[in-house]
């Protein structure tokens, strides 16, 4: 069992809370982004940088996460490579993503891209939040105590 971390564009905050858990459990860490990241003191914890490319982070998790693992993205798309996989997918913000919502969350995805093309829509996402940080820290406490106790039965 493994978390991997779409670090490109995760908060500082949500690795940290996962950096925590990740000692406490003893469970490692991958973080996979296009550019070099800082070193981390823990042998746990380990970086991949992918070439520079649309979606190389992406894809290298997708194809290495197994459905043992926990994947930390805000890329809609990934998560539903990940909850197709039979991984688990959880948001920055807290939010699981699952087979039930993860179809209406692209298609959501897509109309506010194109909506945002047309200039009828502008702005992303609201600015993370104390609420969003605790909402993930959590959903990250709840979702690894039923992995570990999971794996600890099979």
């Amino acid at each position: 069992m493994k978390i991997w971390i779409d670090a490109d564009a995760c908060p500082r905050v949500i690795k940290e809370i996962v950096f925590r858990a990740s000692e406490r459990l003893e469970l490692p860490v991958v973080l996979v982004a296009n550019k070099p990241l800082s070193r981390h003191h823990t042998p746990l914890i380990t970086s991949v940088v992918v070439a520079d490319g649309f979606d190389m982070a992406d894809d290298h998790i997708a194809e290495n996460a197994t459905p043992e693992d926990l994947v930390v993205t805000a890329d809609i798309p990934l998560a539903a490579r990940i909850v197709e996989k039979g991984a688990v997918a959880l948001d920055p913000r807290g939010e699981l993503y699952t087979e039930e919502n993860v179809g209406e969350r692209l298609s959501m995805r897509d109309l506010m891209q194109e909506l945002r093309g047309a200039g009828m829509v502008f702005g992303g996402p609201g600015q993370f939040s104390n609420t969003d940080r605790q909402r993930f820290a959590s959903s990250l406490d709840t979702l690894l105590t039923r992995m570990v106790r999971r794996k600890s039965h099979s």
